[in-house]
């Protein structure tokens, strides 16, 4: 049932457990100074107090609007209960991932539920919630504040960095001053992708320039390479183009390659025997483009020197 409480009567103790959205939180404020607030905020009614699980932007929208008396729902007398119970309704909806995980984290150590009593309660497998666990686990500190404060784009960490990290050996101290020195500088997912790309497969010219803050002129750099560079022939310029679609399609693939979609049998029978085709030929590959890369690279320093 829905009351009327105090804002000061709100214990903020998950804030840090629900992700920050400047942008809609925004347009968010806007809204409920015309409106005021539509939907009520969620926690749980405990003796020591009310914790808010759900609505900690309509709370800072009231505060900076002067609202001192909020629409409320208590989803349980006892956190666990109503961690489960908002997880329940909201789980595709109104937590993200990075959410449900730190929720679960929670769950399985302050609470002392199980794996299998979380995934029962939820309806989910217990593979789901173990890789929600997992996912916070291989996250540093620096990474998960940088998260859940909005100054660094999920979806870069989650389609880009962690894919560097397992597929290339890139240690968490590389993600770490990766992501700081592109946190909170207001990028665009398209720049920070590009960054990225520069910091752990460029030249150590541009990782440095990106470790002291230099960001726009590493951006410059990357953004007027020509395509058709002059002096390369038509050979050379089929390759660079094979190059760039070889690239766009790696991680096209790993992402999809996770997809909720992916059930058929028919399909995995066909995608077994392509993916067994593709295996074969990896590590012959890897050591061809190692070759190149090394060979492009002194032929590259050879050129500047000259």
């Amino acid at each position: 049932m829905t009351q009327h409480v105090e804002l000061s009567s709100l214990n903020l103790r998950y804030q840090e457990h629900r992700l920050r959205d400047e942008a809609r939180e925004a347009r968010l404020l806007g809204s409920i100074a015309q409106r005021g607030i539509e939907e009520p905020l969620e926690g749980v009614d405990t003796p020591d107090g009310r914790l808010l699980l759900n609505g900690f932007k309509r709370y800072r929208c009231a505060t900076k609007l002067g609202i001192s008396c909020v629409p409320y729902v208590s989803l349980a007398e006892d956190e666990a209960t109503g961690i489960l119970s908002l997880m329940r309704v909201s789980t595709d909806k109104a937590l993200g991932i990075l959410e449900q995980a730190r929720f679960i984290v929670d769950l399985l150590t302050l609470h002392g539920l199980s794996v299998a009593e979380v995934a029962q309660t939820l309806s989910r497998s217990k593979a789901w919630v173990s890789m929600r666990r997992s996912l916070l686990e291989e996250m540093s500190p620096t990474v998960q504040q940088a998260l859940f404060r909005g100054t660094f784009p999920i979806y870069c960490y989650m389609y880009t960095l962690r894919q560097f990290k397992r597929m290339n050996s890139v240690s968490q101290e590389q993600i770490d001053r990766f992501v700081k020195a592109a946190a909170g500088k207001g990028l665009s997912v398209r720049d920070v992708e590009l960054l990225a790309q520069a910091y752990f497969r460029g030249p150590a010219s541009l990782r440095d320039a990106i470790d002291e803050g230099k960001l726009t002129w590493s951006l410059d750099c990357l953004k007027h390479v020509p395509d058709d560079q002059e002096g390369c022939n038509e050979f050379e310029r089929v390759l660079l183009r094979d190059l760039q679609i070889v690239q766009k399609y790696l991680q096209r693939v790993m992402t999809r390659c996770h997809h909720a979609r992916l059930k058929s049998r028919s399909f995995y029978a066909q995608a077994n025997l392509l993916v067994g085709g593709l295996l074969s030929k990896l590590e012959p590959f890897r050591t061809t483009m190692q070759e190149f890369y090394d060979r492009s690279g002194h032929a590259s320093d050879d050129s500047q020197v000259a």
